[in-house]
């Protein structure tokens, strides 16, 4: 490849990792909340909640996304007549497959914590929404960084699954290009990208752990 092709296929990367970051960030902003409530619900001894969210949470964590990104693309329109467009359905099998996954986070996070703590803060006078927020929460936040960040790096990656329902993201413009090109240079630059991204990410994580690292 030429100079110029080179600098044409950059600017064409750079215009597919926009769409790549839309999908990761919409997938966080919906995941993220709604594997809490799911958390809640997992925990209860109702078993009438409890159930159909481990039954929910089986499903998504024990089928492939790119499953459910057809399932829901292809299969509403037929069996319910719910249209979405790629994008829409996108990100929601990618936040119900995510929220899944952290709610398990969550959940590990949220067990692993003794139960003296919530004892004593009872007894010092603290009200529940304050044991909750100022001596419950911070400490697992801390340990969930972990496999928050691995999650996190995980989902950069599987945006790319998003071009089996045709949307153009970093990885399908890299796949057109190489086929159009006859080269794996486009394969390989995206695989640059995605290391940027995901060492971005990595080094966020890493700066919050640190911040945190005063609740050992």
């Amino acid at each position: 490849m030429t100079q110029d092709q080179i600098n044409q296929l950059i600017i064409q990367l750079l215009n597919g990792s926009v769409m790549t970051l839309k999908i990761f960030f919409f997938t966080l902003v919906f995941a993220l909340p709604l594997g809490l409530l799911l958390t809640v619900g997992r925990m209860r001894k109702f078993i009438l909640v409890q159930y159909p969210i481990r039954i929910f949470l089986l499903v998504m964590r024990g089928t492939p996304l790119i499953l459910q990104l057809v399932a829901v693309f292809f299969l509403l329109p037929l069996g319910f007549g719910i249209h979405l467009d790629r994008f829409t359905a996108a990100i929601v099998a990618m936040s119900l497959n995510y929220a899944a996954y952290f709610a398990e986070i969550y959940r590990s996070g949220f067990e692993s914590m003794p139960k003296g703590q919530y004892e004593a803060a009872a007894v010092l006078g603290f009200t529940k929404s304050q044991r909750f927020f100022k001596i419950i929460l911070p400490q697992v936040i801390k340990k969930i960084i972990p496999p928050m960040g691995s999650e996190f790096m995980t989902l950069v990656k599987d945006t790319a699954l998003v071009s089996t329902i045709g949307i153009t993201e970093l990885y399908l413009v890299a796949k057109d290009t190489m086929s159009a090109k006859s080269s794996v240079i486009p394969i390989v630059a995206a695989g640059v990208f995605y290391l940027i991204m995901n060492g971005i990410v990595a080094q966020a994580f890493h700066m919050l752990e640190k911040k945190l690292s005063y609740y050992k």
